[in-house]
């Protein structure tokens, strides 16, 4: 019967422990692909073919405006940054992510 040296069982530990960190990573990719859709308060009426939706301040979206409503809307699925948004949704539902799904939502409009 062969006896265990000091080496395997480092080696065993060192296995051990990538396993656990591949898991850790496996399992924060997973949480984030499940998280909120990105959201950006557009100017509704501000549409333009090229460039899309025009990018409001989020206050716009939250307070009221003139007519007791708010000014903006919310614009889901759209990523990136900048003054306008395109390639996403009004709906929060059309765009919402899960597991590797990593899809946008259909252009609203």
């Amino acid at each position: 019967m062969a006896r265990k040296t000091d080496s395997d069982t480092v080696r065993r530990l060192r296995s051990g422990a990538v396993i656990l960190g591949g898991m850790g990573v496996l399992a924060a990719a997973l949480t984030s692909c499940g998280s909120e859709p990105d959201k950006r308060c557009v100017d509704p009426k501000s549409h333009d073919k090229a460039q899309g939706y025009r990018v409001l301040s989020p206050s716009q979206c939250e307070g009221k405006g003139p007519h007791g409503a708010p000014v903006g809307r919310w614009y889901y699925g759209t990523g990136g940054s900048g003054r306008y948004a395109n390639g996403g949704s009004f709906s929060k539902s059309a765009v919402e992510r899960g597991g590797f799904g990593f899809g946008h939502g259909s252009s609203g409009g």
